[in-house]
């Protein structure tokens, strides 16, 4: 994308997914970071005329500030390259294929030998039938962000009362691996650092984005080939799904295996940008300023991605 003065930019935010507040506040942040690079912004809070809207105000480029279904599983990529307007993070089958999470292990970690928790993929109805595999064990919906949906069933559990009332459809059953919570930010294709993350319980919904609800140490104070590990496969995972400007990887490590303890969760193709979000974090440590992290994904917008 070209220098960005007198360019503009239009901040997509809010939509409809469950993670509608979280994308309100990422889109608030990085319109204001936009802003202070010295681009035009106008925010728009996405809804089922966002194409309408978009062809009216006719912006130069689109920060996708979205999180979650619809946000960033290639749906709306598909209206911003039907429309022909660049925009910034993942293309559509990126986003699609990191979404899933099924799709993720099956058709990228495996084969990119990245090592992955065991699992397998079932009904809602099925819980209702006891515990699917021994406890403990991680329940989470194939195609939400943010841990949203996700539980720790552990022995004495009732597996179905997280999910009586909820419509996920395929529940992916995952087994519980103990140990630490570890994360890298992959920019442009270059990991940033590794950031070791404490919760009181585990990294869950309100952990991540209530302030003081999570406490994280970057660098992490890990092994050093382990450090440098993380890196290497959160690049991997990256360059593998095919993803553009910004990822974030999630690790989970149980220390008492040393490295065959480390496993891959997911790979995030919108990483949050709140207050309390890991990417900027990573960042800023790395020397970017939050206008300038803004700066650097609009400038990467573009269509076919």
């Amino acid at each position: 994308m070209p220098s960005q003065v007198g360019r503009h930019v239009a901040v997509v935010k809010g939509g409809i997914s469950s993670e509608r507040e979280v994308s309100l506040v990422t889109g608030a942040m990085c319109a204001e970071g936009l802003r202070e690079a010295g681009y035009k912004v106008t925010e728009i809070d996405a809804s089922f005329d966002l194409a309408q809207q978009l062809i009216e105000l006719k912006p130069d480029a689109i920060f996708n500030a979205l999180h979650g279904r619809w946000g960033e599983d290639g749906c709306v990529q598909g209206i911003f390259e039907w429309l022909q307007i660049p925009y910034s993070h993942s293309g559509v089958a990126a986003s699609a294929m990191a979404m899933d999470k099924e799709l993720t292990k099956s058709m990228v970690y495996q084969q990119a030998s990245l090592p992955t928790a065991t699992s397998q993929i079932i009904s809602i109805k099925a819980l209702k039938n006891g515990h699917p595999v021994p406890p403990p064990y991680v329940l989470k919906p194939i195609n939400e962000g943010s841990s949203v949906g996700v539980s720790i069933v552990r022995q004495g559990d009732n597996p179905i009362s997280s999910y009586k009332n909820q419509h996920y459809g395929k529940l992916m059953v995952e087994n519980y691996v103990e140990g630490r919570e570890l994360t890298v930010t992959v920019l442009d294709h270059q990991a940033l650092t590794v950031t070791e993350i404490f919760a009181d319980e585990w990294y869950d919904y309100s952990a991540k984005y209530q302030t003081g609800g999570s406490r994280h140490q970057m660098p992490a104070d890990i092994p050093k080939e382990l450090f440098n590990q993380c890196l290497r496969y959160a690049e991997k995972a990256h360059r593998s799904m095919g993803c553009r400007s910004l990822s974030r990887t999630d690790f989970r490590w149980d220390e008492k295996a040393g490295r065959d303890g480390l496993v891959l969760l997911e790979t995030n193709t919108q990483p949050g940008m709140t207050p309390t979000s890991l990417s900027p974090e990573q960042a800023a440590h790395c020397g970017i300023t939050f206008p300038q992290l803004c700066k650097q994904l609009i400038e990467d917008a573009s269509c076919q991605r």
